[in-house]
């Protein structure tokens, strides 16, 4: 979940930094930062304002996706039952527009004419993200990790900078929710599903690449395909799209960390 509030406890050398979700869950708890690196916990005004266009876009995301499942609810009013995907309720329900009475059609028309409305802004707002990504110099090296689009490699940029408040790959992963939860009972420790904390944006962007990367793996031979597929028998598939995710946090921390392009292992 996202941060909402942030507590700090001010003292004359070290601060206590505690955030807080929606829920009162805590999501992020630093009882040691040094007074000095306090402004380092803080995002530029480019990395805030670059942030605002991933949360635009991402309200245009949503309210789309509201406005094609309302569609898909109006029509099945009348009969036509459409599957959920969006290309086909488009097509469908402007098939069926004329079939549609009185009132019925100019409902349907015009939440039609919104879903193509919020299309073109989207893709407006594709262009800028892309344009951000390309001209930034820590969004084309991220980009070198398969799974990590425009889109993503910005994103992550926005909101963690140079990644330092993380002092490892697996501390990211587990910010981000996509490492297992720990439940002990009896003095036994078992792992759960994964906690899904931290911020849902990019944790939604990692796994929607883990899924391009699972799927291109079926018509590749190189080490990080073989090891998704793999892991997909192993585990089944949604544990897979998961690891994959979680990798590509971990990697993608050591290139903005450290500062390296990604060296892929082909063999």
């Amino acid at each position: 979940m996202a941060i909402l509030f942030v507590g700090i406890d001010l003292a004359k050398n070290v601060f206590a930094v505690h955030g807080v979700d929606e829920y009162g869950k805590a999501v992020l708890v630093r009882p040691a930062v040094q007074r000095a690196k306090l402004h380092e916990l803080v995002k530029s005004e480019d990395e805030q304002a670059r942030l605002c266009v991933h949360r635009v876009r991402q309200g245009f995301v949503e309210q789309r996706t509201a406005t094609i499942n309302r569609l898909r609810g109006l029509l099945s009013e009348f009969g036509i039952v459409l599957p959920q995907k969006a290309a086909i309720v488009r097509r469908q329900a402007t098939a069926h527009l004329e079939d549609l009475p009185g009132w019925a059609n100019t409902a349907v028309g015009d939440s039609l004419s919104e879903v193509h409305r919020l299309d073109e802004r989207l893709a407006e707002y594709d262009r800028h993200v892309s344009h951000m990504a390309a001209n930034d110099e820590r969004s084309r090296r991220l980009m070198q990790l398969q799974g990590v689009g425009c889109t993503t490699a910005s994103a992550l940029v926005s909101t963690i900078g140079d990644a330092h408040d993380f002092r490892n790959g697996r501390q990211l992963a587990a910010w981000l929710g996509l490492v297992p939860g720990q439940y002990s009972s009896g003095g036994k420790a078992r792992l759960g599903s994964i906690t899904k904390a931290g911020d849902r944006y990019l944790r939604t962007l990692l796994v929607l690449g883990a899924k391009s990367v699972l799927a291109a793996a079926k018509s590749k031979d190189d080490r990080l395909s073989r090891w998704a597929l793999a892991l997909q028998v192993r585990r089944g598939y949604w544990r897979a799209i998961v690891a994959i995710a979680a990798k590509n946090a971990r990697m993608a921390w050591a290139v903005l960390a450290k500062g390296e392009s990604f060296r892929p292992i082909l063999i």
